[in-house]
């Protein structure tokens, strides 16, 4: 028999492919796509993915054996191969990290170690107390794996101890297949086939004579059974229980309820049910959990106003010609009632649509909007799901019965798509869209550009600020150009108002956060029962606390950063790392009790707020705020049903949430957006204040928009005033034409990282010699970030600026060529080193 071969992938950070031998058994059922258990190293064993059968192996090499084939039909398509190759290549990242981060970590399954306790050990020594409380628990546990043992002894790093138990030969360790994908089950109850009989039940209730309420359980299980089969032929059916929580038996008696049901409606405990169980007179059955979609009203899509139905038809001639076309269009002009009669449109047509959205908190409101015009043919896949729910997503899309529409954030750009037909990116400006840690480092807008190259499919980019790259590339007709200049039912663009803060100070008009006519036009909002959005980039009470004796600020231990003041749980936090510590009563640098906060975040913003106008209600919405699952749709349904009165928040608030009520815009320290060293600066400040100010006045009634600042001679605020995006396009689009900056240049960032600054100082200056020696003047630095230390590891960068007509791929070959040259020394190996492309 001819013994046969394939390649993989391995979820590891390995650009190469791996080849394995086929066990015989297997015969012809290995496919690319498909997904095989294999060793890999001395004894991990790893979920890898098949790239091609039938290949020849490399001689010289020992070729293992596979040894588990997990599908039977492909998992991953052929496009997404493909795929998975470009973001490779572009983003000058493995093969095996993009297959890591594209599939749901519950479809790769990994060895763990398990730790066992050694029945034939016997000690010629003594242990010390921590070996001794290891060997303790492992007798009484039986087998740990590393992070269980762990979590058990409180010790942050167990290898140690269990390293030294294994040269004393105490315990024996080995790799165990762990999957992170666990389905939800639930337990229905029936009665055993052996008992549904009068005869069999007549001989069995003298047994429980004693078990008085086993009995009394069992009679009235038979009760509610007999009704609930009475009633599913009864002309008038008495409901007894939602029919999702029983399903009636082809036979008398076989009928299954849900157990927690059960235990609910016959009022019993478990203890009673589970020992019916034991006895062999009932069943307990389980079946995968099927979640509940939330039943919203179904509704037609609104019919769409002139100036929409006149975009919507331009973007259909455009696409005549162009895959990409941008639709421009001011804050609520209604460009989602365009994309749901597009959605619509591509389904009649078969396809399926891929609607891209950059932030979680929009799909809070999104989401009950576009399921009740499609309903059960949309589905939502973003990272706050569970692995179990991402996996179920992933294997329905694979199924015959798909979703249609898919919204989602840039993960779900991986998902499997069938008849992939149109790809909505909102927001398509958004930051967001780039994945910075970890690799692969991909611009989710671009990557769904080449996808929709690959599947011939079209894409719809849409953003009132869009990015200078794209309106770049709109305006030199690379994509089609589409305007929306009206709000829709003609609603007015809001008054924007710039307040000269550093002006009210000197005058001594202002002594807090706010201008005197913004906390004016608050009461008054409130006093009409309209909202009000307060915007202010910074999280947290103060961005510091500072010694007011000898000027003393604590910074981060592991982080070049002062740590930030959280007052709701009296704690400095590096935003960083996440390293915390209590809030110092005393200052330990000259003992001095008078520690006070400097600055302000939105914690502050809101206790200041609450001063000054006691009966106001407050939310947040930021990093510290949206931890929990649920927690955008709590704040944001709080907001829409009129429970909060101001809703304070940091970028957060400025993504594309729609609200009726809001009627006051207040953006607080507006210059702090200026002061970053990033050549979007301009941009990203008008972005986030139009975007902001996009939320005043959407359904009706002028909305009013305050901006507070202390340069308020500086152009992007009076751009802001006027909503003039291609004044500050123009500007900008200039500046970095003179400059080579993007779009007139690609650039490459390189970042270099160590524990040691001096000996990364110096591996960085060679790395930066040799790069120019092959690149030239297109290297720039090394040099530090403003941020030169995060976690312990010091930071170094060089930045690559590359003229457009050269390909990437002489750049990628440059760039590892000079790393191999760089891991050929212990002390560049020691480097930790990656490259990120078109960085944010």
């Amino acid at each position: 028999m001819t013994v046969r071969y394939f390649d993989v992938i391995l979820p590891l950070p390995l650009a190469q492919c791996f080849t394995y031998q086929c066990p015989e058994d297997w015969g012809e059922q290995v496919q690319v796509g498909a997904r095989v258990v294999v060793p890999f190293g001395a004894k991990k064993y790893y979920t890898a993915l098949v790239v091609a059968v039938d290949t020849k192996p490399t001689e010289g090499y020992a070729i293992k054996q596979a040894i588990s084939l997990l599908d039977k039909t492909p998992i991953v398509y052929p496009y997404q191969l493909s795929l998975w190759a470009w973001i490779s290549s572009y983003y000058l990242c493995t093969i095996g990290e993009v297959y890591k981060a594209a599939l749901p970590s519950g479809l790769k399954l990994e060895s763990e170690s398990i730790i066992a306790y050694n029945r034939d050990y016997v000690a010629t020594g003594s242990h010390s107390s921590t070996e001794q409380m290891f060997l303790d628990i492992l007798q009484q546990e039986k087998t740990c794996s590393l992070i269980q043992l762990g979590k058990l002894t409180n010790y942050k790093n167990p290898l140690l101890v269990v390293n030294r138990l294994l040269e004393k030969g105490a315990i024996q360790m080995r790799e165990s297949l762990r999957s992170g994908y666990k389905p939800k089950m639930e337990s229905w109850i029936r009665i055993a086939p052996s008992y549904r009989s009068d005869d069999a039940l007549e001989q069995l209730m003298p047994c429980l004579g004693r078990a008085k309420k086993q009995e009394s359980l069992l009679l009235r299980l038979l009760e509610l059974i007999n009704q609930l089969e009475d009633s599913s032929s009864a002309t008038h059916q008495t409901v007894i229980l939602d029919p999702q929580h029983y399903r009636l038996g082809a036979e008398l008696r076989s009928t299954e309820i849900k157990r927690d049901v059960l235990l609910t409606k016959l009022d019993c405990s478990s203890a009673i049910l589970s020992a019916l169980v034991k006895r062999g007179v009932l069943e307990m059955i389980q079946y995968k959990q099927v979640k509940m979609l939330e039943t919203v009203e179904q509704q037609e899509i609104s019919s769409l106003s002139i100036p929409q139905k006149q975009s919507f038809d331009e973007i259909n001639v455009l696409w005549n010609d162009k895959t990409v076309v941008l639709l421009h269009g001011v804050t609520s002009s209604g460009k989602t009632e365009i994309y749901l009669q597009l959605i619509q449109d591509a389904l009649s047509r078969g396809e399926q649509v891929l609607y891209l959205l950059p932030e979680i908190a929009l799909t809070t409101q999104i989401t009950t909007r576009v399921r009740r015009v499609f309903g059960n043919r949309f589905g939502v896949y973003h990272s706050k799901f569970t692995d179990t729910q991402r996996v179920e997503i992933w294997n329905k899309q694979l199924s015959d019965e798909p979703y249609d529409v898919i919204l989602g954030v840039r993960s779900s750009l991986f998902l499997p798509f069938k008849k992939l037909g149109l790809i909505i990116i909102d927001e398509e400006h958004e930051a967001s869209y780039k994945q910075v840690d970890p690799a692969p480092r991909y611009q989710a807008r671009d990557t769904a550009i080449m996808l929709a190259h690959q599947l011939n499919a079209k894409i719809l980019l849409g953003s009132a600020t869009p990015s200078i790259e794209s309106y770049y590339n709109a305006v030199q007709g690379k994509y089609g150009l589409v305007n929306l200049a009206t709000r829709f039912e003609e609603a007015e663009l809001p008054q924007v108002k710039i307040l000269d803060t550093k002006e009210l100070r000197r005058t001594k008009q202002m002594t807090g956060l706010f201008a005197p006519e913004l906390l004016s036009s608050i009461r008054h909002t409130l006093a009409d029962k309209k909202q009000v959005i307060l915007f202010k980039n910074r999280r947290g009470f103060s961005p510091n606390v500072m010694c007011s004796t000898c000027g003393w600020v604590p910074t981060c231990i592991h982080c070049d950063v002062s740590m930030t003041y959280h007052k709701y749980n009296n704690r400095l936090t590096c935003h960083y790392c996440g390293y915390s510590i209590d809030k110092p009563t005393a200052c330990p640098n000259c003992g001095s009790k008078d520690i006070e906060p400097k600055g302000f975040g939105t914690e502050r913003l809101e206790q200041v707020l609450q001063e000054n106008v006691p009966e106001v209600r407050t939310a947040r919405m930021d990093l510290d705020t949206t931890r929990s699952r649920d927690s955008y749709e709590r704040i944001i349904s709080s907001f829409e049903n009129d429970e909060t009165d101001v809703l304070i928040g940091t970028q957060m608030v400025t993504k594309g949430l729609d609200f009726e009520r809001v009627k006051i815009v207040g953006i607080i320290h507006a210059d702090m957006m200026l002061n970053y060293p990033d050549f979007r600066a301009h941009e990203r400040a008008y972005q986030l204040m139009s975007q902001v100010a996009g939320r005043a006045g959407r359904k009706g009634g002028n909305g009013v928009v305050m901006i507070q600042t202390n340069s308020p001679e500086e152009s992007v605020f009076q751009q802001v005033q006027a909503h003039d995006y291609v004044g500050m396009y123009q500007g900008e689009i200039q500046e970095r034409e003179m400059w080579k900056y993007p779009p007139f240049s690609r650039l490459i960032k390189v970042v270099m990282k160590h524990r040691d600054p001096r000996l990364l100082e110096q591996q960085a200056r060679w790395f930066g010699n040799q790069l120019q020696h092959y690149l030239g003047p297109r290297v720039l630095g090394p040099q530090a970030p403003p941020v030169a230390k995060v976690q312990t590891l010091y930071i170094q960068q060089l930045l690559i600026k590359v003229e457009l007509n050269i390909p990437i791929k002489r750049i990628r070959e440059t760039l590892l060529y000079v790393q191999q040259q760089l891991n050929q020394s212990p002390s560049g190996r020691a480097i930790k080193i990656y490259f990120d492309v078109d960085p944010a």
